[in-house]
C-alpha cells in the first residue's frame, strides 16, 4: 500500500510540473502573438505559428531525460529558448531541476545562457516594442533567480521529507528488532522456567519408576510408597506447570482472576531438601542467612539448588550432597552445592541429559548480576558455587 501511494504521489508531481511548464510556454508564446502588429513579416509569423511549437514539443519530450542526461538536455532546451517561446516552460523546468538537485557548476553555465536566450528571443520576436537592453537583462536575471530559488526550496523540502521517511523506516526497523529481541528473550525465559521446574519433578518420577522396574525384591509396602511418590510428584509437576504458566501468561488478564501461588524462595529450599531426602538422597542443608532475602534473590537461589540436585540425581547417583547458603546484604549471597566423589564405579541415572541445566544456571546468575562456578574439586567431588548480589 505505501508503494502505491508513493507511485500515485510521483505521478501527480510530474503532472503538475508538466501543467505549469505548459502554462508558462503558452503565456510566453501567446502574449506577443496577440499584440503582434501589421508590420510583422509573414515569415516570422509562420515561424511563430508552426516552427516555434515544434521546438516546444521537442523540448517537452527532452525534459523527460533531464535526470539521466542533465547537461545535454539543459543546454539544448536553453538553446531552443533563443528562437522558441514555447520552450520557455521546459527551460524553466530544467533550471529548477538543476537547482533542486544542487548541480551548481552546470547551473552556473545554464543560468547566464537562459538570461541571454530570453534577451535574444525578445529582440527577434514578433513584438514591435522592444525593451531597453538593460531592462531585458534585469528581467531575465530576475526570472532566472526566482526559478533557481524555487527549485532550491523544492529540493530542500524533498530532502526534508526523505529524511523524515528514512527516520520513520529506521525507527520501524529498530522497533521490529526490539520486538524480535523481546520475543526471543521471552522464549528463553519460558524455556528456562520450564526446565528448572519440570526437570526436577520428572527426574523424581523417573527415579521411582525405575525403582519399580528394576527392584524385584521390594515388598508390597515399598511398591506402594514408590507408586504414591510417583503420583504425588506427577501432581506437583502439574501444579508447578500451572504456576509457571500463570507467571508467564498475558499480564493483561482480568484483575479478579484467580491468583497464582507465589514463586519459591530461599525459605522453600528446606522443603526441597526434605523432599529429596524422602526420595532416598543423602542431602544436608546449612542455611546461615538470617536477614530477609529479596524475593528475586530467593527465587534465583532456589532454582540454583533445585537444578544442582537434579544434576546430582542424573550424574552422581548415591553420593552425599551438602548445601551451604550464607550471605549478608553487604557481601551478597553465596550458594554452594557439593556432592562427594562416588565410591566405586560411578553410577549414572538412565535419565537423558538435556545439556541445558548448567547453561541455564549460568544465565540466571548473570542476569541477576552475579557469577557461577562449577567443576570437580580436589577430592573428586563436584561443586556448584554461585555468588549473587543482594540487590539483584
Amino acid at each position: 500500500m505505501p508503494l502505491l501511494e508513493d507511485d500515485r504521489t510521483g505521478r501527480m508531481a510530474v503532472l503538475w510540473r508538466y501543467a505549469l511548464a505548459l502554462a508558462i510556454s503558452a503565456f510566453v508564446w501567446g502574449a506577443p502573438l496577440v499584440s503582434a502588429g501589421e508590420r510583422t513579416s509573414d515569415a516570422t509569423l509562420m515561424w511563430v505559428l508552426y516552427g516555434d511549437p515544434v521546438l516546444g514539443v521537442v523540448s517537452f519530450v527532452l525534459v523527460r531525460w533531464r535526470h539521466r542526461y542533465p547537461a545535454p538536455v539543459a543546454l539544448v532546451v536553453t538553446a531552443f529558448g533563443c528562437v522558441s517561446a514555447s520552450s520557455a516552460g521546459p527551460a524553466s523546468w530544467v533550471i529548477g531541476s538543476l537547482a533542486s538537485h544542487r548541480r551548481w557548476r552546470l547551473l552556473a553555465v545554464v543560468g547566464p545562457l537562459s538570461v541571454l536566450s530570453g534577451v535574444v528571443l525578445e529582440r527577434v520576436g514578433i513584438s514591435e516594442d522592444s525593451l531597453p537592453l538593460w531592462v531585458a537583462l534585469a528581467f531575465g536575471v530576475l526570472v532566472t533567480g526566482i526559478v533557481v530559488a524555487t527549485g532550491y526550496a523544492m529540493g530542500s523540502q524533498r530532502e526534508l521529507v526523505d529524511s523524515y521517511r528514512d527516520r520513520a523506516e529506521t525507527a520501524e526497523r529498530e522497533q521490529r528488532a526490539r520486538v524480535a529481541q523481546a520475543q526471543a528473550a521471552e522464549r528463553t525465559r519460558i524455556a528456562r522456567e520450564m526446565h528448572d521446574v519440570l526437570a526436577h519433578r520428572i527426574s523424581l518420577i523417573a527415579m521411582h519408576a525405575g525403582t519399580l522396574s528394576y527392584r524385584s525384591d521390594l515388598s508390597a509396602e515399598d511398591r506402594a510408597i514408590a507408586a504414591r511418590s510417583i503420583e504425588d510428584n506427577a501432581h506437583r509437576a502439574l501444579s508447578d506447570l500451572r504456576a509457571v504458566l500463570g507467571v508467564l501468561r498475558d499480564p493483561t488478564q482480568p484483575a479478579d482472576a484467580t491468583p497464582e501461588r507465589p514463586q519459591p524462595g530461599l525459605d522453600d529450599i528446606a522443603g526441597l531438601v526434605e523432599e529429596e531426602a524422602a526420595g532416598g538422597m543423602r542431602v544436608r542443608l546449612a542455611n546461615r542467612v538470617v536477614a530477609r532475602v529479596p524475593p528475586a534473590l530467593g527465587r534465583t537461589a532456589y532454582r540454583i539448588v533445585q537444578e544442582a540436585l537434579t544434576n546430582v540425581r542424573k550424574h552422581a547417583v548415591g553420593t552425599a550432597v551438602t548445601i551451604d547458603i550464607e550471605g549478608t546484604p553487604d557481601d551478597g549471597l553465596v550458594v554452594e552445592v557439593r556432592n562427594a566423589a562416588p565410591v566405586g564405579p560411578p553410577r549414572t541415572s538412565a535419565l537423558p541429559a538435556s545439556g541445558l541445566g548448567l547453561l541455564g544456571l549460568t544465565e540466571r546468575a548473570t542476569l541477576a548480576g552475579g557469577r557461577i562456578d562449577h567443576g570437580v574439586d580436589t577430592t573428586g567431588g563436584y561443586v556448584v558455587r554461585a555468588w549473587i548480589p543482594w540487590e539483584s
